[in-house]
């Protein structure tokens, strides 16, 4: 494997071909004065924004403007991971949050392949941004030569070290030693050849920057938080500056890991004429990154306030569309294809084991969380379960009330129906109801019909309740085996038992034999004496 670097830059090229893995012979020419590898300053965690760029005026000192195209996180810069346009520019860049770098065109990153770095070109008072490439670009190359072709010790050695050194890479942390006359290079989970790298998903951001919410991260408790929620909605307005226009108010709040605790906030802005609108969540943002206010909410114990927007189909495409500095397009692709929500959820990449426990940790509160509201509902649904049980209750015994009430309303009726109709002739309506009732009557009494029955369904039901009582009663049942093995013993028991009474009657015969004996014997001793 070789590594191959060469670019368009205004020395000749400069290419260096070493083996991947420690190789003896090394092949070197002059290097360029300045490397550009992507943009200088490359998103690991930020935002979704796009590419922004703050070039000071000639002779100015450094400005810290805010961009000119929002971003989920403004212009807050991080380390490690950015995501190239495929441009090739080479020009230097500095990007907000996921940043678009330009230079890595479409190169893979998932082993020591051949990167195209370019010379970095000078822009008009761009001092900083020239001297951020060139230390990552420096700092690239001195990677690569201690992982390719070290010079330390000047023999065979040189190809174990250099082993040595991708092993410390591949793991992301330790030196590698590549000159006697430079200092070793030290080596991280963001350098681009550590192995230690992961593609996870989270949720896209659906709140647009017109609802106004910004979360910030405390660090006290969940119980903490909410025991002095109000105290906190004054401290914050106290730092917007007690206008008596705007309002703060809190979306949500939840429990992190580590006992942090996000707030989800707005601030509402009310016009003399009664109406009232929610405040952009840029506007709130940048408000609170000014470096006054951040002290202020750190006193407080907010210790990082970010947005959560909606990215626009064009920033989603962007950032999907090439994969991450270090990740292995492959690998990118696949998550992309094992994405379980494309629509609610957005792959990315996981650096270091610190990151992945990170993950796990925020998992298991949210499974905890989870389970504390399973339990809720279920404790809701078992309430549920009772009061049903108890409306049914209540709405049987209503309706035998319902029933015994109509019962004496009608018994009401009837007499007073009487009594109304005393001393009046019966009339013709009142002789057809008589005789339909008679009629009715006689059809119920008839042994064929509805009164028959009803005896008999009576009989049959006396014969059920009786042989289910007699049923009942026989709890147990024996197997044929085993009963014929209780006879069998049962009757040598009786077997013994009427040996036993025949022995016994047979002493007694003896017995009384005896007693007749003796009671001869007395006799005859009695004759003799006398």
């Amino acid at each position: 494997m070789a590594f191959n670097f060469g670019g368009a830059t205004s020395n000749p090229a400069a290419t260096l071909t070493a083996p991947g893995f420690g190789a003896a012979t090394t092949t070197t020419a002059a290097p360029a004065t300045g490397f550009s590898f992507g943009s200088t300053n490359t998103g690991a965690f930020g935002g979704f924004g796009t590419t922004t760029t703050t070039v000071a005026a000639p002779g100015a000192t450094f400005s810290f403007a805010p961009p000119a195209t929002g971003s989920l996180f403004g212009n807050m810069q991080n380390k490690g991971f950015g995501f190239p346009t495929g441009l090739s520019t080479g020009t230097a860049a500095g990007t907000s949050g996921f940043g678009t770098g330009t230079g890595l065109g479409a190169t893979s990153l998932g082993g020591f392949g051949g990167f195209n770095i370019q010379q970095t070109q000078q822009q008009q008072g761009g001092l900083f941004g020239q001297q951020a490439g060139q230390n990552q670009s420096t700092q690239l190359y001195q990677q690569v030569t201690a992982l390719s072709a070290p010079t330390l010790l000047g023999d065979e050695r040189d190809s174990i070290l250099a082993k040595w050194n991708q092993l410390q890479a591949y793991w992301g942390t330790g030196k590698g030693y590549y000159s006697n006359n430079n200092p070793p290079v030290e080596f991280n989970q963001e350098n681009p050849f550590c192995r230690f790298k992961a593609v996870g998903y989270s949720c896209i951001p659906m709140s647009k920057d017109e609802d106004g919410l910004v979360v910030l991260i405390l660090n006290k408790k969940e119980a903490d938080v909410r025991a002095q929620q109000q105290q906190l909605v004054e401290s914050l307005h106290k730092i917007l500056g007690s206008n008596q226009t705007l309002t703060v108010n809190v979306e949500g709040v939840k429990a992190l890991s580590n006992d942090q605790t996000e707030v989800i906030i707005y601030l509402v802005e009310r016009s003399p004429n009664g109406t009232s609108k929610r405040i952009p969540a840029s506007t709130l943002f940048n408000y609170l990154e000014q470096a006054n206010i951040k002290v202020q909410l750190t006193q407080i114990g907010v210790v990082m306030s970010v947005t959560r927007t909606e990215l626009s189909p064009a920033q989603l495409k962007q950032l999907l569309q090439n994969a991450p500095a270090g990740v292995d397009p492959i690998i990118w692709e696949q998550a992309k294809v094992d994405n379980p929500d494309p629509e609610k959820l957005i792959p990315v990449p996981m650096v270091g084991f610190k990151e992945l426990l990170r993950r796990l940790q925020i998992q298991e509160q949210m499974t905890k969380q989870h389970q504390t509201r399973v339990d809720i509902i279920s404790n809701d649904i078992s309430e549920l379960q009772k009061n049903q049980a108890t409306t049914v209750a209540k709405i049987a015994q209503y309706k035998r009330k319902l029933m015994d009430l109509s019962h004496r309303v009608l018994q009401v009726l009837i007499k007073q129906e009487i009594q109304r109709k005393s001393g009046y002739a019966i009339q013709v309506d009142e002789e057809h109801l008589r005789v339909q009732l008679d009629t009715i009557q006689s059809e119920l009494n008839a042994p064929t019909q509805f009164k028959g029955r009803l005896n008999e369904l009576m009989s049959q039901i006396r014969m059920q309740n009786h042989f289910g009582a007699v049923r009942s009663e026989e709890r147990y049942s024996v197997d044929a085996d085993l009963l014929r093995e209780i006879r069998q013993h049962l009757k040598q028991q009786q077997e013994g038992l009427s040996h036993l009474i025949s022995v016994i009657k047979d002493d007694l015969e003896d017995i009384k034999l005896i007693e007749h004996g003796l009671s001869d014997s007395g006799h005859m001793r009695g004759g003799i004496l006398s």
